[in-house]
């Protein structure tokens, strides 16, 4: 079994920084893809930012130059540094992991359960 657990949450002023963290533990043998998703309240479920098992990121637009996502492999983690942050950052943010947990599984996705941003004066 594994298991995701997000922290670094909270609320912060317009401008403000938060990081996000999202550590796997348990039945791991490797983990590929890592993302951020966000859920603004009214909206549908969006991808924020990725990163390959290679190192390789993508960024949703509107993220750009103030997010930042990297992952510890040694950790079985990954981050989401935000920067300058606005009020239409307030979501609820998920990670997602592709892990595959033993040498002759399928990849698998794997969701964090989520962990609340909300930038407000």
């Amino acid at each position: 079994q594994v298991q995701l657990v997000e922290s670094g949450g909270g609320l912060v002023q317009p401008g403000g920084s938060l990081r996000l963290s999202c550590a796997a533990s348990g039945s791991i043998f490797s983990i590929n893809d890592m993302g951020w998703y966000r859920r603004a309240p009214g909206k549908q479920r969006e991808l924020v930012a990725a990163i390959t098992s290679g190192g390789s990121t993508n960024y949703a637009d509107s993220v750009k130059g103030r997010f930042t996502i990297s992952r510890d492999n040694a950790k079985n983690t990954m981050y989401l540094q935000m920067n300058s942050l606005r009020p239409e950052d307030t979501a609820v943010y998920y990670c997602k992991l592709v892990i595959q947990t033993t040498r002759w599984a399928y990849d698998d996705d794997y969701w964090g359960q989520g962990t609340q941003v909300t930038v407000s004066s």
